[in-house]
């Protein structure tokens, strides 16, 4: 049996398969919008600064930002000279209720369907799908004080190699383009089944690496490396990335597909944690997708926000939001490189 290469790459770039998965959160949001929220109503009469408009929607900061994203990135909403917000001529003659040719109604037909009453209960209630206590958990995150699906053995393996489909995809391209060269030791936080500590330690034989994670995700990682062949050079370290001491003898510490799950808070603070365990030279890498800076698109990424929004206590971010933490953090940003469906490494060096 031929042995298995994390560097192996696809014929074909999956991205279009994603963003084709991800429509129907387009359909959730707009739906949610017209039909519920009656943003478009509340702008007909004219622009609307940020405060006013989230109060009128009685929606959290972070629903907002998802929903407003959205919006903007279908080109639905724009941004007046003064900050405000406002109807674009597309949303004003289509979308505002009893103008000649309103669709408000015809989108309004879904507006009883399942996926979009969960969708603002998601956003009335900025909280994941799974919090509530006769619901088996959240799916990608874990506190003491919720359920969560990556505490259980079942569900986290199931949820584990769910993500590793597309981490199979992404793992050469991230392997090929993350300066490790004169790096000893990789500390993948959150790194799930470890396919990207297990690409870099194909590429570059010198390398060490430490999954640190979930203990029943790391069962998922163990089979992985034995799998791949890396198993003495893969250490698989259980804990708590909020609580438990960083490893303190990483030269790279990479943050994959890890900050969407949070909110602004933990975001700041896990970025803040990894870069006070890295050396003087040590680079953190966040590996993630980046919205505009200016929090109006691309679509296809407005649209996983909404996903994140949905599983998680998070969304995506922009490239500035992850600069401004990166620099709050005493690290200098770098330009991001990217590597597969949409995705990318920004690095902050320290």
């Amino acid at each position: 049996m031929a042995k298995l290469s994390a560097l192996a790459r696809s014929h074909l770039d999956p991205t279009p398969i994603f963003e084709l998965y991800r429509g129907n959160y387009g359909t959730e949001l707009l739906t949610a919008a017209v039909a519920h929220f009656r943003v478009f109503e509340r702008l007909a009469g004219g622009p609307l600064d940020r405060e006013r408009l989230r109060g009128e929607l009685g929606l959290a900061e972070r629903p907002f930002i998802v929903l407003l994203t959205a919006l903007r990135a279908m080109q639905l909403i724009a941004v007046d000279a003064a900050g405000r917000f406002e109807l674009t001529p597309m949303a004003r003659e289509h979308l505002v209720p009893g103008d000649a040719f309103d669709i408000s109604q015809y989108i309004g037909l879904s507006a009883d369907t399942q996926g979009v009453r969960d969708m603002i209960e998601r956003l009335a209630t900025n909280t994941p799908l799974g919090h509530k206590p006769e619901e088996q958990g959240v799916g990608f995150i874990y506190r003491d004080d919720l359920p969560s699906a990556m505490e259980q053995e079942a569900t986290a393996r199931h949820f584990t190699l769910a993500l590793a489909g597309r981490a199979k995809n992404v793992a050469p391209y991230l392997a090929e383009r993350l300066p490790l060269e004169s790096a000893r030791m990789l500390v993948d936080v959150g790194g799930g089944t470890g396919i990207y500590s297990i690409a870099c330690l194909e590429r570059h034989p010198h390398l060490r690496a430490t999954v640190w994670d979930r203990p029943e995700v790391l069962k998922v990682a163990a089979e992985m490396a034995r799998a791949y062949g890396v198993e003495d050079r893969l250490e698989l370290l259980a804990g708590d990335m909020f609580v438990d001491s960083v490893p303190q003898d990483a030269d790279v510490i990479l943050l994959s597909n890890i900050l969407h799950d949070w909110d602004v808070r933990e975001c700041q603070t896990l970025i803040g944690r990894c870069a006070a365990a890295l050396p003087s030279g040590g680079r953190l890498v966040i590996h993630d997708v980046f919205l505009n800076d200016a929090l109006d698109g691309p679509l296809p990424l407005a649209l996983y926000s909404a996903a994140l929004f949905t599983f998680t206590e998070g969304r995506a971010y922009s490239a500035a939001e992850y600069r401004t933490w990166l620099a709050a953090a005493g690290l200098r940003p770098e330009p991001i490189v990217p590597t597969l469906v949409h995705c990318g490494l920004l690095s902050g060096v320290k």
